[in-house]
């Protein structure tokens, strides 16, 4: 495939009906060889055959008299457990009656918007329902957290923290917590950290209950191989609970003016990555809920890691992703499906 076959344009041409969507897709999940794909019921790889619809575009589902239900979706049969799959099997497409055609544009939209997409603003481009188009972009940003194998980060990092939402003095009377009008304390706000590889460029960002010392080495410990990297932060005390664990530690003192200190060694990256973090909140998104922030971060790591990618490969690495991540919506609106810590 060219470059520019997942343009918008491009992609109309190709989805000129559900059956095409769903080959793309088997295209995009599993590559040109179909045969070497696994059962998503038993792991077994290869063994299976096309199953329906035989003309490889439509089907009759069920037979009433002389007329049945006519369905395009792509059937495979696998030969070790007998039972039937699809490529949406196992996935975050599992279960969906959003038709395939409209989840592979969204997709598409969610990986070239660098600033993302409201829900608001699927639902009325593919005429959709608020809580369908919500869910959908759930069900993305699921596939764009990172891998639960991914490596940890090493060499040269940059490290900084930030809160995300309004002053909390200008919350609503019935909202606002009960202070003298001079008192706005910030850590009433959610804290996010980020850790930003300097060489590649790879982010990982976290919500933490604080900053304080304790809570940055165990989240920065999860994330980055101690002994074996140099940590860059700003002139924050809490760093230096733990400086002597890694293998460096650069300061960069904002205070005087310091952006880059006399070795060269830069926050900006993180600090970057904050900014356009908050602009698409602001401007996109406009409100995002504490126990929904860690999603937005995720989609936010993913689009800013694979910068350098153009939007058709970036669509590639998202639906590979899919498998095994697949999200129903009560533990989303129950938020039990993420460990978001609690924010002070």
């Amino acid at each position: 495939m060219s470059k520019q076959d997942f343009s918008i344009p491009a992609l109309m041409n190709r989805l000129s009906s559900e059956a095409e969507a769903y080959k793309l897709l088997e295209e995009l999940r599993w590559g040109a060889d179909k045969s070497r794909c696994a059962c998503p019921h038993c792991g077994v790889i290869g063994g299976h055959y096309y199953l329906a619809p035989a003309n490889g575009s439509s089907r009759k589902t069920r037979m009433t008299g002389k007329t049945g239900a006519v369905s395009q979706r792509r059937v495979w049969k696998c030969c070790a457990c007998r039972k039937q799959f699809s490529v949406l099997t196992g996935t975050i497409f599992h279960g969906s009656k959003i038709s395939v055609r409209t989840w592979v544009l969204v997709i598409l939209e969610m990986c070239a918007s660098k600033n993302g997409v409201s829900a608001r603003e699927i639902e009325r481009k593919y005429d959709l329902t608020a809580k369908t188009a919500w869910f959908m972009c759930h069900r993305i940003r699921e596939a764009m957290k990172l891998e639960p194998m991914a490596g940890l980060l090493s060499g040269v990092v940059a490290a900084d923290e930030t809160w995300i939402g309004g002053k909390p003095s200008n919350q609503s009377k019935s909202k606002r917590a009960p202070r003298a009008r001079w008192e706005v304390k910030r850590t009433e706000k959610p804290s996010v950290l980020a850790l930003v590889d300097t060489v590649t460029g790879e982010v990982r960002s976290r919500v933490v209950p604080n900053v304080k010392g304790a809570t940055l080495r165990d989240a920065i410990s999860q994330q980055v191989e101690m002994g074996a990297t140099t940590l860059v932060t700003d002139e924050a005390q809490a760093y230096k609970m733990f400086a002597g664990e890694m293998k460096g530690h650069e300061r960069v003192t904002h205070s005087a003016d310091e952006y880059v200190n006399k070795d060269g060694f830069t926050t900006n990256q993180a600090e970057a990555y904050f900014g356009q973090l908050k602009r698409s909140i602001d401007g996109t998104h406009h409100h995002v809920s504490v126990e929904h922030l860690a999603r937005y971060l995720a989609n936010h790591d993913f689009l800013r890691s694979t910068h350098e990618m153009d939007d058709s490969d970036r669509m590639r690495l998202l639906v590979a992703r899919t498998t095994g991540r697949r999200l129903t919506y009560k533990p989303l609106t129950d938020h039990r499906d993420y460990d978001t810590p609690s924010c002070p």
